[in-house]
């Protein structure tokens, strides 16, 4: 069997070695409650803790009497210890969502033992990498070891099982995966492979499941910076996947690894073998899938865009003015899939010498970027010489010098993107969404501050599709009367950053884009819950 046509095998040795990190994090204030976290504030010892591994301690106890905090708890009962448990839990706010941790539906597993004053409990984050988790955990301990009656506390941290919050027939490859982030310059030569790799690698250490794909079939980089003891990918023949290498606890995969170099072939057939490659591999639970994208705007990076559900994209660019002249065709492009960019990285700024700090380059690409366009971060990484050599030797810089300037740099992108992720994600998750209680289609779009009501009536007759619409003449098929005016959504679901797919009683699912949703008529007159709906 062979693998995009090649002429050689795949190897069918296989090397698996799962490494578990973590990372020190934040101190919290003592008597501080809320958690604040800065993208652009250097997290304390984090490097102190990097590339560790994960020594995980399981509390056990015998409860008397037990309780389940399910996601979304909205309402505590205050006269009771479960609710005196969750009143304590619900002083802790969350800095991304801005809202406390019970409401975000952390707690888990409640469980209270009265006689003996014990409580246990889980606090299952959004991501392993969470860069504020020991916080939560010595925070969550004060505040129920406050009351009274508790003698002893019991906290074990998790995170959420990784999964997309996209829609649609995904391919097997990509149902696992919780974050898929493009790391892109569309110029040459700016670092982008250097940045993606070692960025990897940062949320790794921060105690992540991380993978990386090489998206450059012309060029891959993949291979001369890492070093996998195993440097052939394999297939598994029954299943018709692609088993990625491993090093360092993260998977690889790259065309380079396919045992063809480099290509050598037109662009439609790139296209077919990146979506092979990516879609076809056998990830496993992964919560961030780094993409290290191919330079330019053309036909593989508008593939690329559209057959997985990117969660966002970091820019990478060089100070001189033609760095920036591409970076922003890139930029443009990932505005019109509607992939947030959240982070710029500026690399080659600067060396020292003498004393002085020289920009050899001149200053200003980067944040040029972030002000024309709005990137909320932008990171600078210096001209070292180690930075260069260890993307030769197969060792990624942050691995090789975790406590080094750059590797300090990397630790606050890596925290920058697991925030802006755990933000994105939440804002599209919510969205658009159903209240039964009013029977309206609440609308909030990501990046908007506005909200605003929809009848579902209105929405489904709205339906722009071509069991609605007839393609050739615009005649409208739906007709107003075929929608009953008490209609209800059955479901509603994130379609990437752009649209919802909504389904409806007769079993029909409506794409509805978020631009189309704010052109509807909207409700004005809501309807006040009664009693009974509430």
């Amino acid at each position: 069997m062979q693998l995009l046509h090649a002429s050689s095998s795949l190897s069918l040795s296989l090397h698996t070695s799962k490494t578990h990190l973590k990372s020190g994090l934040l101190s919290p204030e003592k008597h501080l409650i809320q958690s604040a976290v800065s993208c652009s504030s250097q997290p304390k010892g984090l490097e102190n803790t990097l590339w560790v591994s994960r020594n995980r301690s399981i509390f056990s106890s015998i409860p008397t009497k037990a309780a389940s905090v399910e996601a979304g708890a909205s309402s505590i009962s205050t006269g009771t210890a479960e609710g005196d448990v969750l009143k304590a839990l619900s002083q802790i706010i969350d800095p991304d969502f801005g809202t406390d941790i019970v409401s975000c539906g952390f707690v888990k597993d409640l469980q209270i033992d009265e006689a003996l004053g014990e409580v246990s409990f889980r606090l299952e984050l959004t991501t392993p990498a969470c860069p504020i988790k020991d916080m939560f955990e010595q925070q969550a301990n004060e505040v129920v070891k406050n009351l009274p009656w508790v003698k002893n506390v019991n906290v074990t941290m998790s995170a959420q099982p990784a999964r997309p919050i996209y829609a649609g027939q995904l391919p097997a490859g990509l149902q696992t995966i919780s974050n898929i982030v493009a790391v892109s310059s569309c110029k040459g030569g700016v670092g982008k492979s250097t940045v993606a790799v070692n960025l990897a690698y940062t949320l790794a250490g921060m105690g992540a499941r991380v993978g990386i794909f090489d998206a450059d079939v012309y060029g891959p980089s993949l291979p001369t910076m890492v070093s996998p003891e195993n440097r052939l990918l394999e297939m598994n023949p029954e299943k018709r996947t692609i088993i990625p290498t491993e090093y360092l606890g993260v998977k690889l995969v790259s065309f380079g690894f396919a045992g063809q170099g480099r290509a050598i072939m037109r662009g439609p057939m790139v296209s077919g073998v990146i979506d092979q490659l990516l879609t076809t591999t056998e990830w496993g639970e992964l919560d961030y899938l780094v993409i290290d994208m191919p330079p330019g705007t053309g036909d593989i990076q508008l593939t690329l865009c559209q057959v997985v559900p990117l969660t966002a994209a970091v820019i990478v660019t060089t100070p001189q003015k033609l760095a920036f002249i591409d970076v922003a065709k890139g930029v443009r492009m990932f505005s019109k899939l509607k992939v947030p960019c959240v982070a710029v990285v500026e690399n080659m700024c600067h060396f020292d010498a003498d004393g002085k700090r020289h920009y050899p380059f001149g200053r200003g690409s980067g944040s040029q970027v972030v002000q024309q366009f709005g990137i909320p971060h932008l990171f600078d990484l210096p001209i070292r010489p180690t930075l260069s050599a260890s993307g030769d030797s197969g060792m990624p810089e942050v691995v090789a010098d975790p406590l080094g300037e750059v590797a300090k740099t990397f630790q606050n992108l890596g925290v920058c993107l697991v925030q802006q992720c755990a933000k994105i994600r939440q804002q599209v998750s919510t969205a658009v969404t159903y209240d039964k209680s009013i029977k309206a289609i609440r609308v909030k779009v990501p990046d908007s501050d506005e909200e605003f009501l929809l009848h579902p009536a209105t929405v489904r007759r709205n339906d722009r599709s071509a069991q609605s619409v007839d393609e050739w003449t615009g005649e409208q098929k739906l007709q107003y009367t075929d929608v009953p005016e008490d209609i209800e959504p059955e479901e509603i679901r994130p379609m990437g950053n752009y649209a919802v797919s909504i389904t409806w009683p007769d079993g029909f699912s409506q794409i509805a884009p978020y631009d189309q949703l704010q052109t509807i008529e909207r409700l004005v007159d809501v309807p006040q819950p009664t009693a009974a709906q509430v």
